[in-house]
C-alpha cells in the first residue's frame, strides 16, 4: 500500500501575486478568476488574501492602492513536493485550508487543500458502522441564521467570528448556505447588502442525513467538491456541521490500522505514524470545545462498565442534564458568551463528579454522566448537587444560568438507548416541571 506523492495531487495552475502589488489589484485578480482566495509571494514566504480580508479592509475604510507588503496576511504553511499525504496530515490541525507545495529551492511548485487530501481516501478502507449522529458537533463553528436576517449584519458576523458559511434556514430547515464564494460574487456585482440573505443564498442546499454512514459522506463531498456536510434528522431540521477537516481526522485512526498490514510502507513512517495516532485518537473520541468524551468514546465506555457492573453485581445509573434556555443565551450575548457557558458548566461537572464516572457532551447544551456503582438514590443525590453548583456559577458576561436534570438505572439485560430513553422520559419532565429540578425514572 503506496500513499501518493504530494507532487502527484498537487495543482500546478496556481493563481498568485507579488507583495508589491496593491490590494485593488489583487482583488481584481481574484474576481478575474472567480477565486476567493489569492496567493501572495513575498521574498521568504507565501501569504493568503482572502475575502475575508477584503471584508475586513473595507468595513476599516483601508486605501485599496497600498501594497499588499503593507497589510498583515496570513502566512501559507509549505511542504516539499517529494512527501506524501501522510506528512500533509500534521497541517490539519491549523486554520489554514493550504498547503504550498514547494521544490527543492523553495520555489512554488502547487497548492494542495483540504479537497486534494480527501481524494486521495480510499473510501473502502472506511468503518462503514460510524454514522454522523454519533459525531456531529452541533455547536462546532456552525452559524444559521433565519432567511430573513440582513445580508451586511451576516457579512460582518463572517468577517468578527471568521465564519467561511451560513446556513440560512426556514423555521430550522436548512433552505440555503452562504459561503465566502457567494460573498466574492456580492463584491464582484456590487449588490445592495441591506437586502435579506435568502436574495443572495446558494438553494437549494444539499444535506444528508445524521444516520448516514462516515464513508457515504466522504463520498458526497469527493462527488460534489464541497468542503462541508450539512447534516439533517429524519424530519429534515438542521443537526449540524461536518467540515473535510474532521471527516478526515475521525478515519484516520482506520487508516492507521490498516498500515499495519503494510510493514515495507510502515517501516518508513513508523515514528511519524505513532506520534500522529496519538494526536487524531483524541480528536476522534473527545468534543473539541470541552474537552470532555464525544458520544463514540461514551458509547464505547458504557459498553465496558456495563460488564464490570454485570460482572460484580453492581449498581450504575446515569444522569442527562440540559442547559435551560440555552438559545436565548445564544441569541442575547453570542455564540462565543454560549461557548464559554458550555466550558463552565464542564469543568463544574467535573469537579462535582467522582474520578470514576464518564462525563460525555451528548450534543449542543446536553450532557450526559455514567456513574458506575452509583444507585438511582444516589446518582439523584449527585445530580441535586451538580444543580446546586451550576445554579451557583457566575460567568462573564451571561451571568448564571440552570439547568434541568434526568436520572435513570442502568438495568442487566437492556441496551445503552434504553436506559438513556428513561433519562431522556425524566429531563423531559424536569422541563415541565419548571426547569432547574432533577427528577428520576421513579417520577415517572
Amino acid at each position: 500500500m503506496k500513499f501518493p506523492i504530494i507532487s502527484d495531487i498537487a495543482t500546478k495552475s496556481v493563481v498568485y501575486i507579488d507583495t508589491s502589488k496593491s490590494i485593488a489589484q489583487a482583488l481584481e485578480k481574484m474576481l478575474e478568476y472567480n477565486h476567493r482566495n489569492i496567493i501572495v509571494k513575498d521574498k521568504t514566504d507565501f501569504r493568503v488574501l482572502t475575502v475575508l480580508n477584503i471584508l475586513e479592509l473595507q468595513k476599516n475604510k483601508v486605501d485599496f492602492n497600498i501594497a499588499l507588503c503593507e497589510i498583515e496576511l496570513a502566512v501559507v504553511p509549505t511542504i516539499f513536493r517529494d512527501k506524501n499525504v501522510l506528512d500533509a496530515l500534521e497541517f490539519l490541525n491549523e486554520k489554514m485550508e493550504y498547503i504550498c507545495v514547494v521544490n527543492e529551492d523553495k520555489s512554488l511548485f502547487g497548492l494542495v487543500n483540504h479537497t486534494d487530501i480527501t481524494s486521495n481516501i480510499d473510501p473502502d478502507t472506511l468503518m462503514d458502522n460510524y454514522r454522523l449522529v454519533d459525531l456531529i458537533r452541533k455547536n462546532s463553528r456552525m452559524k444559521w441564521v433565519e432567511k430573513n436576517e440582513l445580508t451586511s449584519l451576516l457579512l460582518q458576523e463572517m468577517t468578527s467570528e471568521s465564519f467561511d458559511s451560513i446556513i440560512i434556514v426556514d423555521e430550522m430547515k436548512p433552505i440555503g448556505i452562504l459561503t465566502t464564494k457567494d460573498v466574492m460574487e456580492l463584491i464582484k456585482n456590487k449588490k445592495d447588502l441591506n437586502q435579506p440573505i435568502h436574495n443572495y443564498m446558494s438553494s437549494p442546499i444539499e444535506v444528508i442525513n445524521e444516520n448516514s454512514s462516515i464513508k457515504k459522506a466522504l463520498e458526497f463531498v469527493k462527488q460534489k467538491f464541497y468542503k462541508r456536510v450539512v447534516v439533517v434528522n429524519k424530519e429534515g431540521f438542521l443537526s449540524g456541521i461536518i467540515s473535510q477537516k474532521e471527516l478526515i481526522s475521525l478515519t484516520y485512526s482506520r487508516w492507521a490500522m490498516l498500515m499495519k498490514e503494510y510493514q515495507e510502507e510502515l517501516s518508513e513512517i513508523n515514528h511519524m505514524l505513532e506520534a500522529k495516532n496519538r494526536e487524531f485518537e483524541s480528536l476522534a473520541s473527545t468534543d473539541s470545545l470541552t474537552g470532555l468524551y464525544n458520544r463514540y468514546k461514551f458509547s464505547e465506555l458504557y459498553l465496558s462498565s456495563y460488564h464490570s457492573m454485570v460482572l460484580r453485581h453492581n449498581d450504575m445509573s446515569i444522569v442527562l442534564l440540559d442547559i435551560d434556555f440555552f438559545k436565548v443565551v445564544n441569541d442575547t450575548y453570542g455564540h462565543n458568551a454560549g461557548d464559554l457557558v458550555l466550558v463552565q458548566i464542564a469543568h463544574t461537572i467535573l469537579r462535582v463528579l467522582r474520578n470514576i464516572d464518564i462525563v460525555c457532551r451528548w450534543g449542543g447544551e446536553e450532557f450526559i454522566a455514567l456513574l458506575p456503582t452509583a444507585s438511582i438514590e444516589n446518582a439523584s443525590l449527585l445530580a441535586e448537587k451538580l444543580r446546586v453548583n451550576i445554579s451557583n456559577l457566575e460567568i462573564d458576561v451571561v451571568g448564571s444560568v440552570n439547568a434541568s436534570f434526568g436520572v435513570s438505572l442502568v438495568r442487566e439485560g437492556e441496551d445503552m438507548e434504553s436506559a438513556i430513553d428513561r433519562a431522556d422520559k425524566a429531563l423531559y419532565l424536569a422541563k415541565e416541571s419548571g426547569r432547574n429540578c432533577v427528577k428520576s425514572e421513579l417520577d415517572t
